[in-house]
C-alpha cells in the first residue's frame, strides 16, 4: 500500500507543479475610435444615426482598470477570466451635433471575457512574452440624457472579444510586473428608459501596466 501511494504521488507531483494560479491587476491609458451610433424606436428621441467621437479619460474618476485570474495548465498554456473597466465619453462635438446633454459609458464599458493564453517562459533572459484572447460579454453603464429623457444604469448589451500581447518580469518567486497592449471589441444594443434602443459597436485600445501574484 505504501509503495502504491508513493508511485501515485510521484505521478501527481509533476502535474501539480505545472499548475499555477496567477492573479493580475492593472491600470493604464485607454482610448476608443469613433463609431456609428443609432437610436431607433424611442418615444422622445427621433430615430437617428450619427458618428460618435469617444474620449477615454482613463485617469478621471472612476479610473480605467482591470483584473484577471489565470490558471496556467502548463508552462506555456493557460486559461482564465478577465474583467476590464474601460470608459467612453461622447466628445463635445458629438454632444453639440446631437443635442444630448450626456452620452457615455462612464461607469464602465465593462468587458468580461473567458480567455486562453500562450506564453514563452524566460524567452529573453527573465522576460516572458505572452499573447491571449477570448470571448465574453459587454456590461456597460449606459448614460444617455437630453432635456426630457434619461437612461442611467447597467445593462448586458451584447457579445465582446478581447486580445492581448505583452511581457512579464519576475521581481520575487511569487510577484511579477507586466506591460501589455489590450484591445476589445463589443457589440452593444442598450434599452432606453423611454422605449427604443441605442446601438453602437465600441473598440477600445489600451496600454496596461500591472502586477501579478502567483501561487
Amino acid at each position: 500500500m505504501i509503495r502504491l501511494t508513493s508511485i501515485a504521488a510521484a505521478i501527481a507531483c509533476p502535474v501539480l507543479a505545472a499548475a499555477e494560479v496567477e492573479l493580475s491587476f492593472y491600470g493604464g491609458a485607454q482610448s476608443s475610435p469613433h463609431s456609428t451610433t443609432t437610436i431607433t424606436g424611442d418615444s422622445v428621441v427621433a430615430d437617428t444615426s450619427f458618428t460618435a467621437g469617444w474620449e477615454g479619460r482613463s485617469f478621471e474618476t472612476p479610473p480605467y482598470y482591470g483584473w484577471r485570474a489565470t490558471w496556467w495548465r502548463s508552462e506555456t498554456f493557460g486559461v482564465g477570466v478577465d474583467f476590464t473597466h474601460a470608459k467612453v465619453y461622447a466628445d463635445a462635438e458629438t454632444l453639440a451635433e446631437t443635442g444630448f446633454e450626456r452620452l457615455e459609458f462612464s461607469d464602465g464599458i465593462n468587458i468580461l471575457t473567458l480567455n486562453a493564453y500562450r506564453r514563452w517562459p524566460a524567452a529573453f533572459g527573465q522576460v516572458t512574452p505572452y499573447v491571449g484572447g477570448g470571448l465574453g460579454l459587454s456590461i456597460p453603464h449606459v448614460e444617455l440624457t437630453e432635456e426630457s429623457s434619461r437612461t442611467f444604469g447597467y445593462q448586458v448589451t451584447g457579445p465582446a472579444v478581447a486580445w492581448i500581447a505583452g511581457a512579464s518580469y519576475p521581481i520575487t518567486d511569487t510577484w511579477s510586473v507586466f506591460g501589455e497592449y489590450k484591445g476589445t471589441y463589443s457589440l452593444n444594443e442598450a434599452d432606453l428608459d423611454t422605449g427604443g434602443s441605442l446601438e453602437t459597436n465600441i473598440i477600445t485600445n489600451a496600454i496596461n501596466f500591472g502586477v501579478s501574484y502567483s501561487f
